[in-house]
């Protein structure tokens, strides 16, 4: 299938990209464009290289090959402390130290913003406020963050990641062990956080029917390939499904958001084409 790249200004690209670890490749020649402004999302199925891929656009994986740019930079080129101003990453599993709270697990995302001539501020305890206000997490500031559900502390590093206040944000599985209620609100959150202030997010997702609904570009993976890219009413057929996933399936208007709905045929997983 060919790829559908939007023609919005691109936030952050990758080129001819070679991933992996140690000797095994997981991506070769791997081109992504995630449009500015807009929620981005990588679906595809397990180990089809969509973490991968993330871990490439936030520098924790360096590629063996290409080049990744954030408005049009090298990112190699800049400096950890420059990249941490621009760009946030909640990764899949985060940890934090036992028996912080969530104010100061919240209020570490201000470590970018701090020189050794200018310590903490009106304007980071602001930023903290701010965040802890937009993910609805300002009732658990004095709280333990080992005391909360999983979904207060997925909302809680979404805060940390907000106070950093950087123009991307990247999410690796934010939805991930949470239920369908938890991971509606999470998605929510996101998309909020995108209309009201303007942020790139790019996250990966395993849901593909949330994906539809929440991001405004697809990037649709298999075997460490961009198997297309666009917006979900655009990409997302019948045929994008059995290439991607092996799974037939019927793909409808949601009722509610009147985004694609893919609807599974049921029986056998056809092998992908």
């Amino acid at each position: 299938m060919t790829s559908q790249l939007t023609e919005a200004v691109a936030a952050l690209s990758g080129t001819g990209l070679r991933l992996g670890y140690g000797d095994r490749v997981v991506a070769e020649d791997l081109d992504l464009t995630i449009p500015a402004g807009k929620v981005t999302a990588l679906v595809g199925p397990n180990a089809c290289g969509k973490s991968t891929a993330l871990r490439a656009l936030a520098r924790l994986l360096k590629p063996a090959g290409g080049t990744v740019h954030l408005d049009g930079e090298d990112i190699a080129a800049l400096s950890s402390r420059d990249f941490a101003l621009r760009l946030a990453l909640l990764p899949q599993t985060p940890s934090a130290p036992d028996g912080i709270t969530v104010r100061d697990l919240v209020a570490r995302g201000r470590t970018p913003h701090q020189r050794w001539w200018r310590q903490w501020s009106s304007a980071d305890e602001a930023a903290v406020d701010d965040a802890l206000a937009a993910t609805g997490t300002a009732d658990l500031a004095t709280r333990s963050i080992d005391e909360l559900s999983g979904g207060q502390r997925q909302r809680v590093w979404i805060a940390m990641a907000l106070a950093q206040d950087t123009p991307v944000l990247l999410l690796d599985e934010p939805t991930t062990y949470l239920d369908l209620a938890h991971q509606v609100d999470v998605l929510e959150l996101v998309a909020g956080l995108n209309r009201t202030k303007g942020r790139t997010v790019v996250m990966v997702l395993h849901e593909l029917n949330l994906a539809c609904r929440y991001a405004d570009h697809l990037i649709a993976m298999r075997d460490g390939r961009v198997v297309a890219a666009g917006a979900p009413s655009d990409i997302v057929t019948p045929d994008l499904v059995q290439e991607v996933f092996g799974l037939r399936a019927a793909v409808i208007d949601c009722p509610v958001a009147g985004t694609p709905l893919v609807v599974p045929e049921g029986g056998r997983r056809t092998e992908p084409v």
